[in-house]
Order: C-alpha cells, then sequence, then structure tokens
C-alpha cells in the first residue's frame, strides 16, 4: 500500500497574494524546512496554511483570519493599492493529493472594506469541480456552481460567503451522478488533509504557569523569542463583523468552543452558539481530555496519559529527551502535586516507573506535574528546564503521538489509517542549540518515514538538516 496517496495531504501551498509573497508556490514533503533572513515570510507561509486549514475544519473566515493574523488587513501584500471601491485583498491555495488524484483548491479573499471570500474555485480529475463568485455585493452570499455532468452539466446554488465552500459540498451535493461522486471525492480530500493540521507553538513561560492571564493570557509570547507573528492572534481579542458576532465565542479564546463545525458530521454536533467542532478545542474541554494544546501548557496531564497508554512509544520520548537535555535523565515522570496540607512529597506520590521511566500518579492527586529522573541526583521538575529543552520535549511528544492526543479535530467519519497529521511548527529550533536542533530534526525524520504524520516548519539555520536525506529545506527570499 502507497501509504502517500491512500492518505490525503497537502503537498503544495500557493502564495498568490499574501503579506510579503506574490506568486509564490512551495511544494511540500513529507518534511519540509523553511529557512531565509528574519522577514522573509517563513512565518507568514505558515499562517497562510493555517488559515486554510481553519477553513477546511468548518471555521468562519473572520474568527480564521482573526486568531491567525490578527486583522484581515494583515494579510494583504505589501504595496497593494485600493481599487476605485475601496477594496483590496488576498489570494492563497493548495494542491491535496490523495485517493482522488492531485486536487487543487484555490481562494480570492476580500479583506476591505468588508471581510469576506469572493471566489474559489476547485478543480480535480481535469474537471472545474466547484467555482464561486460575488455578484450581489449587498448580499452575504456568493453564487456556487459545482459539477454535476447529469441531466444539467453544473448546479448552481448560493453558498455563504464566510465559509469554505469545499467544506460545505457534502451538505449540497447528493452523490447520485458520477460528476457529483468525484466532486465528493474531491471535497473530502481536501477537507481531511487540511483538517488533519495541528500548529504547535510551545511557549516555555505558559509550560511554567508564568503569566497572570492563565495559559492564554496576554504577554504569553516566548521569553526566547515569538519568532515574528507566528501565533500573534491566538489569544487575542478579534473585532468582528455584526453578522459574525452572533455566532462566534467571546474574544480572547484561541479558536474555543465557538469554532465553526465542520463537513462530514460534525454539523450535528452544533450547539447553541450556532457552531460547533472547530481548530481548537475549549481549553478546559482538552485540560479534561488529556489533549495537548499548541502552547503546551498542560504537558504534564498529557505526559501522565501518553506514558501509561504506550511504554514503548514514552521509551522513545526519554532517549529523545536524553540527547537534547544536559545531564543524566534515567526516566521522565508525571507525579501528583503536592496537596496542601497533606504533606507529602511528589516523590512518595509517585507509582513506581515502569519501562522509559513512564509512572502513573495516585488517583486524588491535585494536579499534576512532569518531572526528570536524574538518576543520583534526583527528580528534577520539567518546569525548571531551560527554553530550549522544554520546547524540544513538547515538540518531541507531538511528534509521538497522534491526533487522538492532541488538540485538534480530525475528521471522525474517515478512518485513522486514512488520515495523515500535519504538525506546523514556526520556529521550531527556537532557543535551541544546534546540537538540540539536529536531534528534533533527526526524530521528525524518523517519525515522518513512517507515514502517519508530516511535519511543516520554519528554521534559522538551515544547517541543522545538512545531510539528512528525506528532508527538504526551502530558502525564501532568496
Amino acid at each position: 500500500m502507497n501509504t502517500e496517496t491512500v492518505r490525503p495531504a497537502v503537498t503544495e501551498l500557493r502564495l498568490s497574494a499574501f503579506k510579503t509573497h506574490r506568486g509564490v508556490t512551495l511544494p511540500l514533503t513529507r518534511l519540509t524546512l523553511l529557512s531565509g533572513e528574519s522577514g522573509s515570510g517563513k512565518s507568514s507561509a505558515l499562517q497562510a496554511y493555517e488559515i486554510l486549514a481553519r477553513l477546511g475544519s468548518g471555521e468562519s473566515l473572520a474568527r480564521a483570519v482573526g486568531e491567525v493574523a490578527g486583522s484581515p488587513a494583515a494579510c494583504v501584500p505589501a504595496g497593494a493599492r485600493p481599487d476605485a471601491q475601496g477594496r483590496r485583498g488576498f489570494r492563497i491555495g493548495c494542491t491535496v493529493d490523495g485517493p482522488a488524484g492531485p486536487v487543487s483548491l484555490d481562494l480570492a479573499v476580500q479583506a476591505e472594506p468588508e471581510l469576506r471570500i469572493v471566489g474559489e474555485r476547485l478543480t480535480g480529475g481535469g474537471e472545474t469541480l466547484l467555482t464561486t463568485a460575488l455578484t450581489d455585493p449587498d448580499r452575504p452570499t456568493v453564487q456556487a456552481a459545482w459539477h454535476t455532468a447529469g441531466a444539467t452539466p453544473v448546479t448552481r446554488a448560493p453558498l455563504p460567503d464566510d465559509r469554505l465552500g469545499t467544506s460545505l459540498l457534502p451538505l449540497r451535493v447528493a452523490g447520485k451522478t458520477a460528476g457529483q461522486r468525484l466532486v465528493l471525492a474531491a471535497a473530502e480530500q481536501v477537507v481531511v488533509a487540511l483538517r488533519s493540521a495541528f500548529v504547535c507553538d510551545p511557549r516555555p513561560e505558559a509550560m511554567r504557569g508564568a503569566g497572570t492571564g492563565g495559559p492564554w493570557g496576554a504577554g504569553q509570547d516566548g521569553a526566547c523569542g515569538a519568532n515574528g507573528a507566528g501565533g500573534a492572534g491566538r489569544g487575542a481579542g478579534v473585532r468582528r463583523s455584526g453578522r459574525e458576532a452572533g455566532l462566534s465565542g467571546g474574544p480572547g479564546k484561541p479558536g474555543g468552543a465557538g469554532g465553526a463545525a465542520g463537513s462530514w458530521g460534525a454539523w450535528k454536533r452544533m450547539g447553541a452558539s450556532g457552531e460547533a467542532g472547530g481548530w481548537a478545542r475549549d481549553t478546559e474541554g482538552a485540560r479534561a481530555e488529556g489533549r495537548l494544546r499548541s502552547a503546551c501548557d498542560n504537558l504534564p496531564a498529557v505526559l501522565e496519559r501518553t506514558s501509561q497508554e504506550c511504554a514503548r512509544r514514552h521509551a522513545v520520548l526519554v532517549a529523545a529527551v536524553r540527547e537534547a537535555c544536559a545531564g543524566p535523565v534515567e526516566g521522565l515522570r508525571a507525579v501528583p502535586r503536592q496537596a496542601g496540607g497533606t504533606g507529602e512529597s511528589t516523590a512518595d506520590a509517585a507509582v513506581p516507573a515502569g519501562p522509559g521511566g513512564a509512572a502513573g500518579p495516585r488517583a486524588g492527586a491535585a494536579g499534576v506535574r512532569a518531572v526528570l529522573d536524574r538518576g543520583e541526583l534526583g527528580e528534577l521538575p520539567v518546569e525548571q528546564l531551560g527554553d530550549g529543552e522544554l520546547r524540544f520535549l513538547a515538540l518531541a511528544l507531538v511528534l509521538l503521538t497522534g491526533p487522538e492526543v492532541l488538540a485538534m479535530d480530525p475528521v471522525g467519519e474517515v478512518p485513522s489509517a486514512h488520515q495523515q497529521m500535519t504538525v506546523m511548527a514556526d520556529g521550531m529550533d527556537r532557543c535551541m542549540d544546534p546540537r538540540q536542533a539536529r536531534e528534533l530534526v533527526s526524530l521528525a525524520l524518523r517519525m515522518t518515514d513512517r507515514g502517519h504524520v508530516r511535519l511543516l516548519g520554519t528554521v534559522r539555520d538551515a544547517s541543522v538538516a545538512e545531510g539528512l536525506p528525506g528532508v527538504q529545506v526551502l530558502h525564501l527570499g532568496v
């Protein structure tokens, strides 16, 4: 079985007109690293991908753009001038390979004066499968036409101009003709690939519980540098239009419970807010489910779960951390935090370690914390590690897990064997020394070789991938 074709994956990212990019096409392999000088557009490329991924998950355009870029105007190409009606916008797209063959999706977005999708085009199998166009600026809809190949060549109907039309097709297309079935297969392939993305941006100070606003509060940019705009909008409030305000969650939520529903089965999960599912789960929900959030601020709770679920995988994590950390590392475990007034230490409360240093805390503990077993040196809470070591630990854990452990919303109706997670890591080597960064890239290469995960990251120094076959490095700004 060729997993590269069975599992849908984004194999090309097009930045036709987005921020500093014009007419840029980025081929994506299972492990792609973007390098370049500051301002070359590395973070912008990942932001374009994330906007597409959020739209593929069913989020509204305002939420997707606001959470990723902060404002629609920030996505407009530098130097772009408005037309006679004061309109400016941006264009992005991608190609997804999979069982239906290469399928291309391209979007034209009006950013000013009002944010809306003014054009969408889905092509595959030598056919134009979907086109949308803004025909009446006074209506919040676009005119859509999708391939039918039946008694009538195409079917026409209005679609909302703040949603990705491709993600809505399964609700509109009956699948009775060969043409309709081609449309459904192509749309499903694109949505599966886009919804399989996970943005990982470990924040050392959030992982240490720093800040008065909680893990998603203001001022949580990494102490070692936020590396540009990567993740800039995820904790900020987003100004929304009137029609958006009634649909989305409150300001300051990182794509929380107000996220829009996806196409395959997600609409049945709609709640009172009018949207459901969405890109990022509610932070409390992620905490309760033991799912790792983008900032990795709930790493101890997730480590508690993963160390018990798979001792072999945990042993690989421990071995990787051993290579990246200074000093001896004999194990990595989650232990109960000391409950007030009990006098119980974390060492006394821990269950004896299993293979790879895995241990299960006792029930009823007042939360858990992650500790390194230093052998004769005793235990060291991971929050005392350096920023680079903390980021390495979090990214390694993500690469060694899957969608069921991460705060993401893949398509539940498609078997996991037919999905391929894509990890997006802006500033992947941030805070790390060259040895740590190379060890992380080596681990990523081993994991991506297995076919269940892909990685798109940005690095300051491309030399961390030298001599590693299978790593594609794209140099931007040259």
